[in-house]
């Protein structure tokens, strides 16, 4: 079974495919508690939630007008039934993206046959959880997959670009740097790409908390 929260057709707000038409399914619980999570509501024992077969959710994505689907959280790799769920909507010819926070392994997922798409968060030190960071997840990218960092202040964009220059995280998948909500002035993450020279990573804002109401729910 799958504790599920909410489920819901919308776009992407972020990721390789940001803007794109996408289902999402939003799964309860996350072993993460970032300073600047926006989905805390989604991780609380009291969350209102659905228990749902891996069957019942596939029949779900293939009724939705869409062909991109998005796994997401709290965090979704802690889902018992998760990797059935995955396979099966693969065999849908869905393209399925998982937003996973970067603490848990990613090999288990990559199948020789079919694989699914990670967005996978690397944390800097606003958010209160860069030990726990699994950092040899990085040698399973590809150019499909993206790693996001989320930053609060400068130094979370210097511990960025060590990071991305450490690991060739460029010659792997797409980077994508996004500010906390609020907090960094997107300008101001333009103003440090530039000075550093930071070829081939990409600014991100978060596109549906622009579209709707930052603590919309649903979209």
């Amino acid at each position: 079974m799958l504790t599920v929260v909410e489920r819901f057709v919308s776009i992407n707000g972020e990721g390789a495919h940001a803007g794109e038409p996408a289902a999402f399914i939003r799964f309860k619980g996350c072993n993460l508690s970032c300073s600047y999570c926006d989905t805390k509501w989604a991780n609380k024992n009291d969350a209102l939630s659905s228990e749902c077969t891996a069957d019942s959710l596939v029949r779900w994505a293939a009724d939705q007008p869409v062909s991109n689907i998005t796994l997401t959280g709290g965090e979704p790799l802690l889902q018992d039934d998760i990797e059935e769920l995955i396979e099966k909507l693969l065999g849908l010819g869905l393209r399925v993206e998982i937003e996973t926070n970067g603490s848990l392994p990613l090999d288990r997922y990559i199948k020789p046959d079919a694989r699914p798409a990670f967005t996978m968060d690397y944390k800097l030190p606003y958010s209160g959880m860069e030990s726990a960071m699994r950092r040899d997840n990085f040698k399973l990218l590809n150019e499909h997959d993206t790693v996001k960092f989320v930053a609060g202040s400068v130094r979370d964009l210097d511990r960025a670009r060590e990071i991305i220059s450490d690991y060739r995280l460029n010659d792997r998948c797409h980077v994508f740097i996004s500010p906390v909500f609020g907090k960094l002035p997107p300008a101001e993450i333009v103003e440090y790409m530039l000075d550093h020279e930071m070829k081939d990573v990409r600014l991100q804002l978060q596109l549906h908390k622009f579209i709707w109401h930052p603590a919309k729910r649903g979209v």
